[in-house]
């Protein structure tokens, strides 16, 4: 990791703007999970700790520029001061007026939380003089959002060009992480990819044919390879393309000499609410009239025996429909897998990791990366802009 870091920059004292992942999940009001906010309180608490003035800035869900009441970051202040055990101050907007008094009010280890960034639609077009506002609130920029640092936007790269620009504490250890599962990795090396687009991973498919040992590919993602193959999959999800891409892939499996794993078995039903009717069936005679919700019972002992033989795993995407438990099988299974797994475990992606959130796993796997689409692109060889702009070692 050859970014400059929190530790490497003379910070004291400083007003410091943080970029942070604090788009959680909010039910009712109330945080849901905050697991991105815990993993944000080394940075904050250092920078407390060194006297510096913090502002924070983050967005949460999808408002498109507009202000919805519903996506504000109230609750995530209050439960940002519960975590700190310190008041946290938020401020209505992310700048103006009242944002610049507020600043200017901080004394040494306050912290302020700046409203919804993405109520600003020159947030995402990373307008320059919004970065510019948001910039002159600060004397140095930290960003701790690995979760966002695939998007140039206008506080990730905007603010960045704008002041001096460095990693918080999150972000190097995201960094130094992944950067193991492609320059070093202990073998074999397993990579399990799941979800419902083919479309989302293509890139980090044909990477890791040439990188890992082993692509185990399961979820709704894989009924677009056997597809490919010729295979009926009944009215099973694929997405428009996907099976001409997928045969692509195959074609190149082949050419680079990479295993593709795909399932031999799969659980089908008429839809997600048949459990009753669920029934397993070979993955070459899926029934016209059903759909694939689940691999099988021979995929998941196909699966477990290389991750348990495997020096270094990375998976992203589940393996069913897991949010049903009649569908959710074969990715508990490969969750209790890595688990135990005596080799380095990686696990990326929101629906992945909530999957093993659910398990009681969480803390049984080496790592669990914040970012989602951001891991992704990494591992697939893509610049990260959010990365790019901060400033080298």
């Amino acid at each position: 990791m050859n970014k400059a870091t929190v530790t490497d920059y003379p910070l004291d004292g400083a007003r410091v703007l943080v970029r942070v992942d604090f788009n959680v999940p909010l039910a009712e009001g109330v945080v849901a999970d905050d697991t991105r906010i815990r993993r944000a309180l080394p940075t904050i608490e250092l920078l407390t700790r060194r006297g510096c003035r913090v502002i924070l800035v983050s967005h949460l869900g999808r408002p498109k520029g507009q202000v919805v009441d519903s996506l504000r970051l109230d609750p995530v202040a209050g439960r940002l001061s519960e975590l700190l055990g310190r008041p946290v101050r938020k401020v209505g907007d992310c700048v103006g007026a009242e944002v610049e008094a507020e600043v200017a009010a901080l004394a040494p280890g306050d912290v302020l939380l700046l409203e919804n960034v993405r109520f600003h639609e020159e947030e995402t077009a990373n307008d320059a003089g919004f970065a510019r506002r948001l910039a002159s609130l600060a004397d140095v920029f930290v960003n701790d959002a690995f979760g966002t640092a695939h998007r140039a936007h206008a506080s990730t790269t905007g603010v960045a060009a704008e002041l001096p620009a460095v990693a918080g504490l999150l972000m190097a250890e995201e960094l130094t992480m992944l950067e193991r599962l492609v320059v070093s990795p202990a073998r074999p090396y397993v990579v399990v990819l799941g979800g419902a687009k083919v479309s989302d991973k293509v890139g980090v498919v044909r990477r890791m044919l040439g990188l890992a040992d082993s692509v185990l590919v399961g979820g709704a993602m894989c009924f677009a390879f056997l597809q490919a193959r010729g295979l009926e999959v009944g009215r099973s999800k694929v997405e428009e393309g996907a099976a001409d891409v997928a045969r692509e892939l195959l074609d190149e499996a082949v050419s680079l000499g990479g295993e593709l794993v795909l399932p031999a078995d799969i659980v089908v039903a008429a839809g997600p609410d048949d459990v009753d009717g669920a029934q397993m069936v070979p993955a070459a005679a899926i029934p016209p009239e059903l759909m694939g919700l689940d691999i099988g019972e021979q995929t998941r002992e196909q699966f477990v025996a290389r991750i348990q033989r495997a020096g270094t795993v990375f998976w992203n995407g589940p393996l069913g429909l897991f949010e049903v438990s009649r569908f959710g099988e074969g990715t508990r299974v490969v969750a209790t897998a890595m688990a135990g797994s005596r080799g380095t475990t990686v696990v990326g992606g929101g629906d992945t990791i909530s999957a093993l959130a659910a398990c009681g796993l969480t803390d049984a796997v080496t790592y669990v990366s914040t970012g989602g689409g951001a891991a992704l692109e990494f591992l697939e060889g893509k610049e990260l802009p959010g990365v790019a702009a901060l400033a080298d070692r």
